[in-house]
């Protein structure tokens, strides 16, 4: 994480600027510039004559992963060039220090109106900008200055969902309404229990959660290569090679991947995702795989400090086309420590207890 300053909790018009800035980004555009893709000669190689991927990688961007109704591809200078002014306004705003004679918060918590830092702070004021590194940039592929990450279907939304994939959800609906969001831990969120990366950091595919911790490692040899995430420190593990695939009813976390190289570019193929792990997480197009899904993934070292990351998913019993994104991953100048996730996760036996306590004083007050 990059250093900080001493700062005090954010007041609410530094959340609300927050949540403007951020509903911004999903408006700005701009078209900026980059290295241009190195010769395939000057491709650093290892000693098999690979390209070499390895190193430490952040794919942090203000740039969304769904682009908003409207907007285009490809943004212009001055838009892009007052979002990330803005950006860095509200940080030096969020830095101030807070007033000592402030009121309390209201009971209950104070909540901004943005998904991201309430879903985090629960409405606490637990974060501010002194724990967060979001990115601060518009994301830039091949020279051009990113309004969403989704570049196809061409508006950069989801497709509709196909008739399997509305089945399935009205499927879930009725199987989820059985239970409250506290009955048991199964039905707290996977990063809640630290079970999976916040958003999809983990993949595939494998994307920013705009709120911190979007680095990777990655470690090459000739039969496997390796992602680090260091969001909940999962590891992706790739064979290389003629794929032997699971059989379709095993499905773990991240599924089970294979690649391969087309020329300079690492291609991984991915199936059996578990049914339970959730896909473009921190957007409105997230979902969870079915037994059909395949997810695509192309990396090319575009210059010595990016890596251009390209994703295809095709899932017909969820979606009626395939989405395909783009996402710059740049290089990452420091290390990597330990995810730790609230060790133990005491707070999931608390939160258990706290609902019973509640169910307990609704029966009371039902009694005659």
């Amino acid at each position: 994480m990059k250093s900080r300053r001493s700062v005090g909790i954010a007041s609410r018009s530094c959340w609300s600027l927050l949540a403007s800035t951020m509903a911004l980004a999903l408006v700005l555009t701009l078209a900026g510039t980059s290295s241009p893709l190195v010769a395939q000669s000057d491709v650093p190689r290892l000693p098999d004559g690979t390209p070499d991927l390895q190193g430490n990688w952040s794919n942090a961007t203000m740039t969304p992963i769904v682009r908003p109704n409207g907007v285009d591809l490809v943004l212009t200078p001055a838009q892009v060039r007052s979002l990330e002014e803005g950006r860095q306004d509200f940080i030096a705003q969020d830095y101030e220090i807070s007033d000592p004679d402030r009121d309390a918060p209201p009971e209950g918590g104070e909540f901004t109106g943005n998904a991201i830092f309430d879903a985090a702070t629960g409405g606490t004021g637990g974060y501010n900008q002194f724990f967060v590194d979001a990115g601060d940039n518009i994301a830039i592929f091949n020279g051009e200055s990113r309004s969403s990450l989704i570049i196809e279907p061409d508006n950069g939304r989801p497709p509709a969902y196909s008739e399997a994939g509305r089945q399935r959800l009205r499927e879930r609906a009725e199987f989820d309404a059985q239970f409250g969001s506290y009955d048991n831990p199964e039905n707290r969120p996977l990063a809640e229990r630290c079970m999976m990366s916040f958003g999809s950091n983990g993949g595939p595919p494998m994307l920013p959660n705009y709120f911190y911790n979007n680095n990777y490692t990655i470690v090459q040899t000739p039969d496997h290569v390796t992602i680090l995430t260091e969001m909940v420190h999962d590891v992706r593990i790739i064979r290389m090679g003629e794929p032997d695939p699971l059989p379709p009813h095993i499905r773990p976390w991240m599924g089970d991947s294979w690649g391969h190289w087309q020329g300079d570019t690492l291609v991984i193929e991915t199936t059996n995702i578990h049914p339970e792990q959730i896909l473009l997480g921190m957007s409105n197009a997230s979902f969870r795989p079915s037994e059909a899904i395949k997810v695509t993934e192309r990396l090319t070292r575009a210059d010595d400090d990016t890596i251009n990351y390209e994703f295809t998913i095709d899932d017909p019993l969820v979606w009626s086309a395939p989405i395909r994104g783009e996402v710059p991953f740049e290089r990452l100048d420091g290390l990597l420590y330990e995810y730790a996730c609230h060790e133990a996760n005491y707070a999931m036996e608390n939160v258990l207890r706290g609902a019973r306590a509640e169910e307990a004083r609704q029966n009371e007050r039902r009694q005659p």
